[in-house]
C-alpha cells in the first residue's frame, strides 16, 4: 500500500470511529493516536484511544479485517469455515467475560460500509503476552506459579457457556478431524512416518476423546494469554473459536511447542498439569482423567505439525513467499519428535 493510500484509510478510518466512540461515550468525544500495530494481509489491529470530555481515557483496541479482502461472513448453521469473522469473534469474548472469564471488555462493533470493513473495539488491558517474556521476566516471577490453575479455571468458565447462547460456529468432530488433517498431510505427497502412526495412534484410541460438545476456544496457549505480575489478566485471540470436544484446549496448551525451551512445566512452560486439572474444577469443569487429557495432548501435536508443514507448502508452492512461514514450517520435525515422545 501506498504512503498516500494508508493516510487517506487512516483518515476514513478515524472519521468513522470519531463517530463510533460519540454514540458510546458522549457527544465531544474523539480518539487519539490511532496507530496500526499489526501487518497481517487478512487481520487487522489498531491501537487508538477515546477521549470522553470531562472524564478519563479510554484505551483500545480496534481487530478488523482490512479494506482490500473479502471479510469472512457469519455462519449458517452447520457450515464450516476456518476463522470466525469479527462480530462472531467479538461476541465471544463478551459471553466469555460475562461467565468470569478475564477477557478485554467490548464496548462496540464497527458494520461494514463505504468507509471501513466491519470490526470490533475491545479494551486495551496492561499485561504481556509473548510467552519467552512470561516465563523468564523477572515481573512476572509470582504470577507463574498461579498461571495453570487460572488457566485450568478460565477454560471451565467459557466451556460452561451453554451452546444456546453462542452464535453459530463451525463444527468438526474429532474423527472428522483426523481426516481433514491426514488429507492435509497426502496432499504434500510427502512421507512423515511419525505423523502416520499418530493418525493411526488416535484412531484406536478415539473412545478416549469423550463426546462432549461445547464452545473451544482453538487456539489456548501460551502467547495467547495476557499475564500481569498477579496473573491471568487476560484470554485473548479468539478467532479460531468453534464447537467440539473443550478438552480439545486443555491438550493444546500442553503441548511441548508452547513451553518456549521450559519443558520440565507440562503446562505452557510455567505449570502442572495437576495444578490446570485443579483448577477446571474449581471453575465448574469435570474432572478430566489423565488418559483423555494425554489423548488431546498427542491429537494437538498431531495438529501442530500439520499447521508447520501447511506453512512450509504456503511458501514452497509460491502461494505466498515469507520467510517466517518456511522457518515455522521446519518445525514440522520437532513435531514428529515430540509425538513420539507422546506415544511411547
Amino acid at each position: 500500500m501506498s504512503k498516500h493510500k494508508s493516510e487517506i484509510e487512516t483518515a476514513n478510518l478515524a472519521a468513522v470511529l470519531d463517530d463510533r466512540v460519540a454514540e458510546v461515550y458522549g457527544p465531544g468525544t474523539e480518539i487519539d493516536g490511532l496507530v496500526r500495530l499489526s501487518g497481517g494481509a487478512s487481520r487487522e489491529t489498531w491501537s487508538f484511544d477515546a477521549l470522553p470530555p470531562g472524564r478519563a481515557r479510554r484505551p483500545l483496541i480496534l481487530k478488523r479485517d482490512p479494506l482490500d479482502e473479502k471479510a469472512p461472513g457469519p455462519l449458517t448453521e452447520g457450515e464450516v469455515q476456518l476463522g470466525l469473522d469479527r462480530w462472531t469473534e467479538g461476541r465471544l469474548m463478551q459471553l466469555a467475560g460475562e461467565v468470569g472469564v478475564p477477557v478485554p471488555d467490548v464496548p462496540f462493533f464497527l458494520h461494514a460500509d463505504d468507509r471501513t470493513s466491519a470490526g470490533f473495539v475491545m479494551q486495551r488491558l496492561e499485561g504481556e503476552a509473548l510467552g519467552r517474556r512470561i516465563l523468564r521476566e523477572d515481573e512476572f516471577a509470582a504470577a507463574r506459579p498461579k498461571l495453570a490453575f487460572q488457566c485450568g479455571q478460565a477454560a471451565a468458565r467459557f466451556h460452561s457457556i451453554p451452546r444456546d447462547r453462542l452464535p453459530p460456529l463451525p463444527y468438526l468432530p474429532v474423527a472428522e478431524a483426523l481426516d481433514y488433517n491426514r488429507d492435509v498431510v497426502d496432499s504434500f505427497d510427502q512421507p512423515h512416518a511419525g505423523f502416520e502412526y499418530a493418525f493411526h495412534w488416535l484412531r484406536e484410541r478415539l473412545e478416549l476423546a469423550g463426546d462432549r460438545v461445547g464452545l473451544v476456544h482453538g487456539d489456548y496457549r501460551n502467547g495467547n494469554l495476557l499475564v500481569d505480575g498477579t496473573g491471568l489478566a487476560g484470554v485473548l485471540d479468539w478467532e479460531l473459536g468453534h464447537l467440539g470436544n473443550p478438552l480439545n484446549d486443555l491438550g493444546w496448551i500442553c503441548i511441548r511447542a508452547w513451553r518456549y525451551g521450559y519443558y520440565d512445566k507440562s503446562v505452557g512452560g510455567f505449570g502442572e498439569v495437576s495444578d490446570l486439572l485443579d483448577g477446571y474444577e474449581a471453575g465448574g469443569g469435570e474432572r478430566v482423567s489423565l488418559d483423555s487429557l494425554h489423548f488431546w495432548e498427542v491429537f494437538g501435536c498431531m495438529r501442530w505439525g500439520v499447521i508447520c508443514m501447511t506453512l512450509a507448502f504456503t511458501h514452497l508452492t509460491g502461494k505466498e513467499r515469507s520467510v517466517e512461514k518456511v522457518s515455522i514450517g521446519r518445525r514440522a520435525a520437532e513435531g514428529e519428535y515430540d509425538l513420539l515422545q507422546l506415544v511411547d
